[in-house]
């Protein structure tokens, strides 16, 4: 059977009564943006999430740049970020004027490594902004603890951790605010792009309301230059009908994750490492292998559908080669281009599917070996 990466309409055929219910009733208020709808899903989003406010803005990208606005990072500040993340995280920084300082991961959980990051701490440092990457959360206790010491904002980019917990808590809630994604393909994904913030902050919170509505909150009366980042209605309906659902999506990754974890212990691969105080949403299942390339054209053979999570980091990319390329403090955010490989997941995977999965590369990693054994008994002879 075909195994695709993820099957993005998969939800909206479990639940195609209650989205379309959902819908038609935006449609036949008449009333399309900051409305009854996007009211409503902030009010239960937050709640989820355990913040005093949620503020839907149209992009995940405008989620981080309109948070780092409402914090006053601005041109001629530093904000720290990972190497080792999508070029959004970095982009937000750019977009408000700030220079994105970069930090290598932790080779264990590929998240920011904590213990580098006061080494790049300046007079001009404004924020550390870590990512919940793959689902798993960063080490926030230690991050909040140089964040306090050196009086620096903390912004999380919260993008692919819908439902993951730290020390017992939701993420989205562990820094001064959080910027979320609800493009299609995340945990909690629309039906075109979205995004939000939150925070327990009532100043940043109403920052960020002014700041998506062109810089107002009466009509005709601009208190600041704003942008036109608005969650419509629609999609904030569609997201009401999924966040039902999110828990029990969620808990099937974990089952599937498990699965992965259970079946793929000894084929010779780096499996994700997940600390005792977390407990990741899975958006993705990340391994790590030195046959990156032949692994994944075995897979795609075998009808197992993969991607690379992410094959060039940020200062490699052209759009950052002036300042960043070469750099040789981000080894290992180039190392885990080189060797990533994003398994299947969803909540929609069956286990015969993720068996299937799991024997493609136990069978690729034992034609290796069977490969190597002559060689290594060629060589012995010579």
């Amino acid at each position: 059977m075909k195994v695709p990466f993820l099957e993005v309409g998969a939800t909206y055929r479990e639940l195609k009564a209650e989205i379309d219910e959902a819908v038609q009733r935006v449609l036949s208020s008449g009333w399309y943006l900051l409305g009854d709808e996007l009211t409503a899903f902030e009010r239960e989003f937050a709640d989820y999430v355990g913040v005093k406010h949620c503020v839907g803005v149209g992009s995940g990208l405008d989620a981080l740049l309109l948070a780092l606005r409402a914090m006053g990072v601005e041109a001629g500040d530093e904000v720290i970020v990972p190497s080792h993340t999508f070029i959004a995280t970095w982009l937000a920084v750019s977009a408000v004027g700030a220079r994105p300082v970069p930090v290598d991961p932790d080779e264990r959980t590929y998240n920011i490594d904590v213990s580098r990051v006061e080494s790049v701490i300046t007079a001009r440092t404004r924020a550390i902004l870590p990512v919940h990457l793959y689902g798993q959360p960063a080490d926030m206790n230690a991050i909040r603890e140089i964040a306090e010491r050196h009086n620096l904002f903390i912004l999380e980019d919260a993008a692919q951790a819908h439902g993951a917990c730290y020390h017992g808590r939701p993420t989205g809630g562990l820094g001064d605010a959080a910027g979320w994604s609800f493009y299609p393909g995340k945990n909690l994904g629309a039906f075109g792009d979205g995004g939000a913030v939150t925070t327990n902050s009532d100043a940043l919170a109403d920052r960020v309301r002014t700041l998506r509505n062109y810089g107002s909150k009466a009509k005709y009366v601009h208190e600041v230059q704003g942008v036109n980042s608005r969650l419509d209605e629609i999609q904030s309906a569609v997201l009401r009908v999924k966040l039902r659902h999110l828990q029990r999506w969620t808990l099937r990754r974990q089952q599937v994750a498990d699965r992965y974890l259970a079946g793929l212990q000894n084929c010779g691969l780096v499996l994700p490492h997940v600390p005792s105080w977390a407990r990741p949403s899975w958006h993705l299942f990340v391994i790590r292998s030195s046959a990156r390339d032949e692994l994944q054209q075995y897979l795609q053979a075998s009808d197992c559908g993969t991607i690379v999570h992410y094959p060039t980091p940020p200062h490699l990319q052209e759009a950052y080669r002036d300042v960043y390329r070469g750099n040789p403090h981000l080894a290992i955010a180039e190392s885990l281009g080189r060797e990533v490989l994003s398994l299947p997941m969803g909540p929609h995977l069956e286990d015969e599917q993720v068996d299937q999965v799991i024997h493609a590369v136990q069978e690729f990693f034992e034609c290796r070996r069977s490969i190597e054994r002559p060689l290594s008994l060629a060589a012995a002879r010579s």
